[in-house]
This record gives structure tokens, C-alpha cells and sequence, in this order.
């Protein structure tokens, strides 16, 4: 996170720099060179011609005579094609530079656990039990969780862990598992080859049930309490998701099943 803010930090520095040097370059537009004021002045003056002597060559007059220069008015000239792509660089630049920044500060921004909170219908039990039939975990995006089947034989190991608000749950045989990896926030998808859950962002991976298995993350995926009413199954997000296992944690014995994803 710390190379990330510097990184923000030295990015808008160099677009001041940039800033800076564009304006002064567009404030000497016009003027004469240093090296040009100093050769004017160390230049001798040049001879007066008296007004009674008549010059040699004759002044074209009529059509004929030289058109007296006029400088143009600004306001008539409008803006000048550099003046176009200068302001349109910088504007580009400007863009861009806020951009990355408000992307920086999202991404370090701390979120809370989704967008939804309260009791969520995520899905049937039907519909549930037909995707962990495939062996892939049932997602509910509202609820932004994974529905994992948790085996009933090992809750007993699982309440040395786990508050009762989590293994309640499980002994119905479900587990709700919050999507973002507990890491830095990105979302874990799963791996079909090796079974397990696998953060592409830091390699952080976990098994079945979202118990560490590898990686950077400082614990298990963090979950919510569920529970199985009416052939459906609700997931509680009211009080916000709860911690997942410290590492270590191995409740099931689940191990990779196949080549991994990360």
C-alpha cells in the first residue's frame, strides 16, 4: 500500500513539473532570447542618414508601395493550433493523472463487507444442491457469496473453531463464504481442477470450505451465518461478516484434488 501512495504521490509531482514548465514556455512565446537582447546591445548603432540626403533607390509608390505591418489582434486570431494541442495535452494528462489517483484511494479505501445487508434469499435448496452436484460452489452475486457444502461428520471439529453462529450452519450442511479474499479484497474465484478457492491477485488459496490452505492472507475467507428455512437458504449479513479461521485450520482434511488455477 505504501508504494502505492508514493507512487500516486511522485505521478502528480511530475504533472506539476509539467504544468509548470508548459506555462512558462507559453509565457516567453514572442519574447527575444537572452543570447539575442545581449548581441542587440554589444552591436554598434547604425549610421544616421540625414534626412536632405535622398536615397539611391527609389520608393515604390501606389499599388507598388509596401503594405505597413499591423499586428494581429488576439481576439481576431483566436486559438492557435499550438495553443490547441498544448491545452488538449495537458488536458489529457490532467485526466489521466486523476484518474489513477481516485483508482489509487479506491482501491486503499477500507469497504465494508458488500453492498446488501439484512437476511438474503440467496437461493433454493434445489437450486443449490445442483451446482454442488457439479462439484462448483452455488454464488449468489446480491449477496456477493459462495455456498459451499460443509460435511455434517466434521461440524464436531469445526465447533473448536467456529462461533455457533457459523457452525449452526454447517451442521444443516452449508457454509456461506464472503468473496473477497481476506488478503487485500479481491474476489476468489474457484478452481474446478484443484478444488480449492484461488486468489489471482497474491496466489492465496483455500479449500473447500475457505480454510487457508497457502499464500499471503492473514486467515481463512471470511463468512456469514446461513441458515435453511422453507427449502431456502438465507444468508444473514445484519451484524456484517465474520472473521474466517486462523491459519492452521483444517476441519475437513481436504486436500488439493488436482492441478491449481494460480
Amino acid at each position: 500500500m505504501a508504494l502505492i501512495v508514493i507512487g500516486v504521490v511522485v505521478l502528480l509531482a511530475l504533472a506539476a513539473v509539467v504544468l509548470m514548465g508548459t506555462a512558462r514556455r507559453r509565457a516567453g512565446t514572442g519574447q527575444l532570447s537572452r543570447e539575442t537582447r545581449r548581441a542587440d546591445a554589444s552591436a554598434p548603432p547604425a549610421a544616421a542618414v540625414p534626412d536632405t540626403v535622398e536615397s539611391a533607390t527609389p520608393v515604390p509608390v501606389g499599388d507598388n508601395a509596401p503594405v505597413r505591418y499591423e499586428p494581429v489582434d488576439e481576439d481576431e486570431l483566436g486559438v492557435t493550433r499550438r495553443q490547441f494541442f498544448n491545452r488538449g495535452i495537458l488536458t489529457g494528462l490532467s485526466l489521466a493523472v486523476a484518474g489513477f489517483g481516485g483508482a489509487a484511494l479506491a482501491f486503499l479505501w477500507p469497504s465494508g463487507a458488500g453492498g446488501t445487508s439484512g437476511k438474503i434469499n440467496v437461493g433454493s435448496v434445489a437450486d443449490v444442491e445442483k451446482e454442488l452436484a457439479k462439484k462448483i460452489p452455488f454464488y449468489n452475486a446480491t449477496a456477493q457469496v459462495y455456498i459451499q457444502a460443509y460435511p455434517k461428520q466434521d461440524v464436531k471439529k469445526a465447533a473448536k473453531v467456529y462461533p455457533s453462529t457459523i457452525t449452526a450452519g454447517m451442521a444443516q450442511g452449508y457454509v456461506a463464504l464472503y468473496q473477497k479474499c481476506p488478503h487485500l479484497g479481491c474476489r476468489v474465484p474457484w478452481c474446478q481442477t484443484s478444488q480449492w478457492f484461488e486468489c489471482p491477485c497474491h496466489g492465496s488459496k483455500y479449500n473447500r470450505v475457505g480454510e487457508k490452505r497457502g499464500g499471503p492472507a492473514p486467515r481463512g475467507m471470511d463468512r456469514f451465518p446461513l441458515a435453511v428455512t422453507g427449502g431456502s437458504i438465507f444468508v444473514d449479513k445484519s451484524a456484517g461478516a465474520i472473521q474466517g479461521p486462523p491459519i492452521g485450520t483444517d476441519t475437513t482434511g481436504q486436500g488439493q484434488e488436482g492441478a491449481p488455477c494460480v
